[in-house]
């Protein structure tokens, strides 16, 4: 199978400017040998006994010149380039994630080692992502987890005083039941998302009614919205499509209880599915609190809460799962916000 050449790749390995100069070098050494020789013809002595040690000494003196040169090419553009990239594997390897390897060339120009160096440095500013992700993220859980934690341990030895009023003992045991249940739920998210970033094999889709899904998981929230006097309506078109059931109801699930989660008392939330050139269209619509441009880039980040008013009710997964579920499907998801005029999620489904 013939490999494509890379189209980042714009100049030879060697330049035309050391073929000349190797080529002159040689036509220089070939015409020493030619004035020697007609110096020896002109004299009239064209005896091989003189002629064959000039030959000689030509031969070698032209091995030398050439063994010099190569070395030197081999030097410039092998070694001296490998030694480089080693070297920077190596700071890499004892977790340096900072270090990249410059250029050779000033002109601009690639060749297989440049294009080599591109891509070692993008492999190393990958990693160094990665490494911040996964410091930010540990950190974060280890954050997530001690916070409730604390809590239970403080109300249980709060709960071992005697003196306790009944309302304070039954006040105190409600707050280590909601402390635990937040923490439960922060563990059962962080499982999710884990199973999900390291799924490989796709789970088997089948066709089924997605209003009538949507209808279901609305109805799952019904005491949530009446609580706080919302007003929820759904228009939903008929659409059957082919996907995972469970991987899509936890997007919907999302969705709807983040809208009721910044909706205030009294607002309104919308769910409307409709069909459009060829895809399957889910609009979540509320009239909460929105948020700006900053907050807006950052909403499918892990652990991140733009609005830490209700950091309570949350844990900063839920989004992140959305996103890494609509991925994996090949969907695309949106958000249009803006502060004190609400909220709309947009999910873009294949048909």
């Amino acid at each position: 199978m013939k490999k494509k050449k890379d189209r980042r790749i714009n100049t030879s390995f060697i330049s035309i400017k050391d073929f000349v100069g190797i080529l002159l070098a040689l036509m220089i050494i070939n015409g020493c040998y030619v004035m020697i020789y007609l110096t020896f013809v002109k004299e009239g002595n064209g005896s091989v006994n003189y002629i064959a040690p000039a030959m000689v000494g030509y031969l070698c003196f032209m091995t030398l010149i050439v063994c010099v040169l190569s070395g030197i090419i081999r030097h410039n553009y092998f070694s001296s380039p490998m030694r480089r990239l080693g070297e920077a594997a190596r700071r890499i390897a004892l977790g340096d994630f900072s270090v990249r390897v410059a250029p050779l060339r000033k002109d601009g120009k690639k060749d297989y080692v440049e294009v080599m160096f591109e891509d070692f440095n993008k492999m190393a500013e990958e990693l160094t992502t990665i490494e911040t992700l996964k410091s930010d993220f540990i950190a974060n859980v280890s954050h997530e987890i001690k916070t409730p934690l604390s809590v239970i341990q403080s109300y249980a030895n709060a709960l071992r005083n005697n003196e306790l009023t009944p309302e304070e003992r039954s006040e105190y045991t409600k707050t280590i039941i909601t402390a635990s249940q937040k923490l439960s739920e922060l563990v059962t998210n962080i499982l999710k998302l884990n199973k999900l970033e390291n799924q490989e094999i796709l789970p088997e889709a089948s066709p089924y009614d997605l209003s009538e899904q949507l209808r279901c998981c609305a109805l799952a929230f019904e005491d949530l919205w009446e609580n706080k006097g919302i007003t929820f309506t759904a228009d939903l078109d008929e659409v059957i499509v082919s996907y995972d059931e469970g991987m899509l109801e936890l997007v919907w699930n999302n969705l709807i209880s983040n809208s009721i989660k910044f909706t205030g008392t009294g607002g309104s939330i919308s769910l409307k599915l409709i069909r459009k050139d060829g895809f399957a269209v889910v609009s979540v619509t509320d009239s909460g609190c929105g948020m700006d441009e900053e907050t807006g880039k950052h909403i499918f980040d892990k652990f991140y809460q733009g609005d830490t008013s209700h950091s309570q009710q949350g844990n900063g997964l839920g989004l992140t799962l959305v996103m890494k579920v609509i991925e994996i499907l090949k969907g695309e998801i949106t958000v249009d916000s803006k502060p004190g005029y609400g909220t709309t999620f947009t999910v873009c489904l294949k048909i």
